[in-house]
């Protein structure tokens, strides 16, 4: 009788952070930061996610909504997004919606395009962003700034309407 040789046993995948960490940890991440209307940012934060949520986003997109802005904002490091106990997919639309130093915004909206997944995301965070009740707290000047980025913004995504259409502008 011969040995056959077996296969190593396959490596289990390591567990993973809930969802209820991944807001633990954006919320801490985050903590004692301020909005531009002075709210403290970790309503952002459960904004977006509960906008990714009520749009049909998976687990994935809603914890990568909770770390959103985390790297961006220097909340989070990237080395810790590596290394954190996330999907790749999670990780990848968290690298999507982090803005890059001097990056124009067409680029930007390609790489959310190109991400599976991203574009629910930042879908949900415009949408926030651009709350008129958000914005009419802000000076004219700033407001008017905002709105006209975002405004650009959805444009680039093909994102024609604030109830998450998606479509052609025209």
């Amino acid at each position: 009788m011969t040995d056959t040789p077996q296969p190593p046993p396959a490596m289990p995948e390591p567990q993973s952070l809930t969802l209820a960490e991944v807001e633990a940890i954006a919320r801490a991440a985050h903590a004692g930061q301020r909005d531009k209307a002075g709210r403290p940012y970790a309503e952002h934060l459960r904004a977006v996610a509960e906008g990714v949520r009520a749009r049909g986003g998976d687990e994935e997109q809603i914890a990568a909504a909770w770390l959103h802005d985390s790297v961006e904002d220097d909340a989070l490091s990237e080395r810790w997004l590596e290394e954190a106990a996330l999907s790749r997919r999670t990780k990848d639309i968290v690298r999507a919606v982090t803005k890059r130093a001097a990056e124009p915004p067409e680029a930007y909206a390609r790489r959310v395009l190109a991400t599976p997944g991203a574009l629910l995301v930042k879908e949900a965070d415009l949408a926030h962003n651009a709350d008129p009740a958000r914005l009419a707290v802000l000076d004219e000047p700033t407001r008017t700034r905002l709105t006209e980025k975002y405004t650009r913004m959805r444009a680039l995504l093909g994102l024609v309407a604030d109830s998450g259409e998606r479509g052609p502008v025209t």
